[in-house]
Order: structure tokens, then C-alpha cells, then sequence
């Protein structure tokens, strides 16, 4: 059974400026983002991800190209009457608003009738499980407090979409990882399309149905999070999600060697000449120095993690290699810089990427 298309864009441009000071910040984009969806949209500074969402919010008009919400044209549409609404980086609460009164402001602006207002607050004040502090002031709230209003607020219109513009950015670390999870776990109870902007990969993993990534305007690849992750299209994408080791190797007559020469094992179908072999760390095994069908390579140093060991190695011929360890509890690994080694690639694990 086809899932309902939430969201589209069909080759949506938008360019800043005239002449030659023109900037084109998006480059005929093409996306279509399912019902019930957590879509994100990753990617560095600069690659288009919040100008394409300020076009889906109606809050920038493309310069060529079309949005639809559930199969009609929005286009034209000013952010007013678009079933649509965004929580930004800022939590743009108002401080002298109690907890209820913020989350109940946008449906008083709408004229919703007192009692569905009160019946909508204290829904959302479950949801996000501030039923306890309704009363207080925004101000005298936590970082993540604060969010979950700002989240309660957007959710209590029953917007058809909800846009999140890296809302978890001013958090620490400790607090964005259980906000990742909220946000996840809010999604899912609402059933709402969430379309989710963020430079940060480790929250594009773990809390997306699909990824779009995005560079200069462009989208590279759109996939599940492990097919992304195991399977990049090329070189930005593997360098971006995730750490990722790469070695410059050929391939000849269906096989595989490196520019030292070392002969690799890895599925090279559809390729030839120059390419670009990728592989992640945890993939990497570290074995004998005379181990056979290992390559040789010399130990630089080990970085301690907690849960793992990143060992930073060097071949032959330079080329730089991290292995990711899992630590046991006995502690030491015993890998010492200088120390020669030989190092493997799990099966299938080598990706092979055009130049």
C-alpha cells in the first residue's frame, strides 16, 4: 500500500539578490515527504536546508518551482493559511504567560471557542508531560522545560505539518540526547508529518524515518538512515554521516587494488578506473602484523573513549586509518604508538565511490 504525500517540492529555486551579486541558495530541489513522516533535512551551514523549509512554511516565496501540501498547490499561499506550523532554535516564548497560556495563544488568536482551548491545553500539557507546572511562568523554566512548551504550543493546532528548525541546538548534550528521543517519541504519538533541520548527523540518525542530505543548494541522497549511513552515494555524503575512513585505490578488470598496491576484496560491479574506496572505523579489524591477507600499517596513537578506543593508524604509503575498538572492562587495549600491525575490513564493509 503507497503512503499519501504530505509535502512536496517540484524543482524549487530561490535566489537572494539581482545580477551578479545573485545567490542561489536553492537549486531546483525535488522532495516528496510521506504522511506521518520524521523527515530531516541534514546538512552543513549554508546548503539550503532552512531556506527550504522557510518555503514549505510560506515564509519565502520560491523563485522558480512548487510546493504542495497533501496534493494542492500552496504556493502562493501566505504562512496564515498554510496547516503548518514551526518551532524555531529560539523558543520564542512570551515571559508573562503562564505554561498553559503559551501552549493555549495561538488557538485564542485563532478564535477557538474557550472550551476547546482548555480541552487543547490540557491535552498537550499530557503529551509533553508538564501537567505539574501549568501554572508556572516561562521564565522559571528549564532549557528542556522550555522546549517541550515551545513543541505543545505548535502541536495544539493539530497542524497538518510540523517544521523543526535545529530546536535542539541550545541544549547540552546530555539534555538534546533526551530531547532526541521526546521529539521521537511525540512524533509518533501525534501521528503529524515532522520535517526536522539539523547539521548535526548523530540527530539525523537516531531520530528519522528518512534523510535528505544536502549540499550547495542540491539534495545528494535521500534514504533511510542506514542506508545512508552503509550505503553514500559519494564522498560528502560518507564524510558527512558518520566518520569514514577513505583510501585511493583503481579498478581494473574487476579488481581492486590500492595505490601501493595491495590488492583489496570488495564488490566492484559498475566500476572502473580511479575510484574512491570507503570504509567506517568499527569495520576496521586489527589483526598480526604478519597475519596473512592483512594490510601493514604502524599504530600512531590510541585516543581513550569510555566505551571505545579510536586507534589512528598509518599504511605504507601514508594513507591515515582509525579502527574503532569496543573497550572490555578489563581496560587496556594494549596497541602502542609504533607498534606494527595488520588491519582487515569486515565483509562488505569497503564501499567503492566514484572519483
Amino acid at each position: 500500500m503507497s503512503k499519501s504525500i504530505a509535502v512536496e517540492a517540484r524543482a524549487a529555486r530561490k535566489d537572494y539578490g539581482t545580477g551578479a551579486h545573485t545567490v542561489r541558495a536553492l537549486d531546483g530541489v525535488s522532495v516528496s515527504i510521506d504522511q506521518g513522516e520524521f523527515f530531516t533535512l541534514l546538512g552543513p551551514s549554508g546548503c539550503g536546508k532552512t531556506t527550504l523549509l522557510r518555503l514549505i512554511a510560506g515564509f519565502e516565496t520560491p523563485t522558480s518551482g512548487q510546493i504542495f501540501l497533501e496534493g494542492q498547490d500552496i504556493t502562493a499561499d501566505p504562512p496564515n493559511l498554510r496547516p503548518i506550523n514551526t518551532v524555531f532554535q529560539s523558543y520564542a516564548l512570551f515571559p508573562h504567560l503562564s505554561v498553559a497560556e503559551n501552549i493555549g495563544f495561538g488557538l485564542q488568536m485563532m478564535g477557538r471557542p474557550k472550551a476547546e482551548v482548555n480541552h487543547a491545553v490540557e491535552k498537550m500539557l499530557a503529551l509533553v508531560q508538564l501537567e505539574s507546572l501549568a501554572s508556572r511562568k516561562s521564565q522559571q523554566l528549564s532549557g528542556g522545560q522550555q522546549q517541550r512548551v515551545a513543541l505543545a504550543r505548535a502541536l495544539a493546532p493539530r497542524p497538518k505539518v510540523l517544521l523543526l528548525d535545529e530546536p535542539l541546538s541550545a541544549l547540552d548534550l546530555k539534555l538534546r540526547k533526551e530531547m532526541q528521543r521526546e521529539l521521537k517519541r511525540l512524533q509518533a504519538e501525534t501521528g503529524i508529518t515532522f520535517i526536522f533541520v539539523t547539521h548535526d548527523q548523530e540527530e539525523a540518525l537516531t531520530m528519522s524515518d528518512r534523510i535528505a542530505v544536502m549540499q550547495s543548494g542540491n539534495i545528494l541522497q535521500i534514504g533511510s538512515p542506514r542506508e545512508i549511513y552503509n550505503h553514500p552515494v559519494d564522498r560528502f555524503v560518507a564524510d558527512f554521516i558518520g566518520e569514514t575512513n577513505f583510501l585511493t585505490g583503481r579498478v581494473e578488470a574487476g579488481r581492486a587494488t590500492l595505490t601501493s598496491g595491495e590488492v583489496l576484496s570488495a564488490d566492484v560491479t559498475g566500476h572502473a578506473g580511479k575510484v574512491t574506496f570507503a570504509v567506517r572505523p568499527e569495520q576496521v579489524v586489527i589483526c598480526a602484523a604478519d597475519e596473512a591477507d592483512c594490510l601493514a600499517a604502524t599504530i600512531v596513537e590510541t585516543v581513550y573513549f569510555g566505551t571505545d578506543t579510536h586507534c589512528h593508524m598509518r599504511l605504507g604509503d601514508g594513507t591515515q586509518i582509525v579502527a574503532r575498538l569496543q573497550n572490555a572492562p578489563s581496560g587496556e587495549i594494549g596497541l602502542a604508538p609504533g607498534e606494527a600491525v595488520g588491519l582487515r575490513f569486515e565483509p562488505g564493509a569497503l564501499q567503492v565511490l566514484a572519483q
